[in-house]
């Protein structure tokens, strides 16, 4: 699974941005709403800043957003290719963010410190398709919160996306019709996991290229991330939905017991 999860992301670095119609809004737009819901459950502290680890911060885009709201970021990945690109971007829009490679299992040992927020966004956690794995990796995340800190996480809605077991996303057409992105489902059997194929077609001076990445996701539902959360000794659990807050996927809050 590990080696699996970061050659997608390996692989995918240099094209993530792609798959947004437009990253630099998605960036900006995503810092926003993850701020409002900071600031609403920290309240707005101006004495100090708040730190954040963004621990699957991939190529950046909720690492950036928040950095330049103020927060002191620190971006963790297992891709390394996606670190490096990371640290690029952060560069070239003028933010200062410390970039590290680093596993969700093993936040404890690989990432020193602890933190007001701890961020996983982006589906990451699906990636770990065992129990074990999602135990330790609960574990880990709880170890780098301060008292009373909030772990932020987000997820695809698979509550509802179980029940159909959708094959194919609708495609997303951008640039006037020259770019296309979309995802290939394929489900394991009678197991809520499923085999995703990341399809990118771009029309490059009228010759059409098309790359495609693969990776292995678990459908892991709402009652099983409660369950985590509540064994691990977090309190105050909300879900934040979509429709409420115009993040594309549901959201979980919690703070640190």
């Amino acid at each position: 699974m590990t080696d699996s999860m970061a050659n997608f992301y390996n692989d995918l670095a240099e094209e993530y941005h792609l798959i947004y119609s437009n990253w630099d809004y998605a960036i900006d737009q995503q810092g926003s709403i993850l701020d409002h819901i900071i600031s609403g459950i920290l309240g707005n502290v101006t004495e100090t800043k708040i730190a954040v680890l963004d621990c699957s911060c991939g190529i950046g885009t909720q690492a950036i957003g928040l950095a330049k709201r103020g927060y002191v970021v620190t971006g963790t990945d297992i891709s390394n290719s996606s670190i490096l690109r990371a640290s690029r971007e952060a560069n070239l829009r003028n933010v200062s963010i410390n970039f590290n490679v680093a596993d969700l299992r093993s936040l404890q040992k690989d990432v020193g410190g602890v933190f007001d927020v701890v961020l996983s966004a982006d589906n990451a956690l699906p990636h770990l398709l065992t129990d074990e794995d999602l135990s330790l990796a609960f574990q880990n995340l709880s170890s780098k919160l301060r008292q009373n800190g909030v772990l932020i996480l987000t997820l695809r809605d698979y509550d509802k996306l179980i029940t159909v077991k959708p094959r194919v996303t609708q495609p997303n057409v951008f640039d006037e019709g020259k770019r296309i992105t979309f995802q290939v489902w394929n489900w394991i059997d009678d197991l809520k996991m499923y085999q995703l194929l990341q399809f990118i077609l771009q029309d490059m001076n009228g010759k059409w290229e098309m790359k495609s990445f693969s990776t292995t996701y678990r459908a892991l539902l709402r009652a099983e991330v409660d369950s985590l959360l509540k064994f691990g000794g977090f309190t105050e659990v909300e879900w934040h939905m979509p429709e409420k807050t115009g993040f594309h996927q549901p959201i979980v809050t919690a703070r640190k017991s």
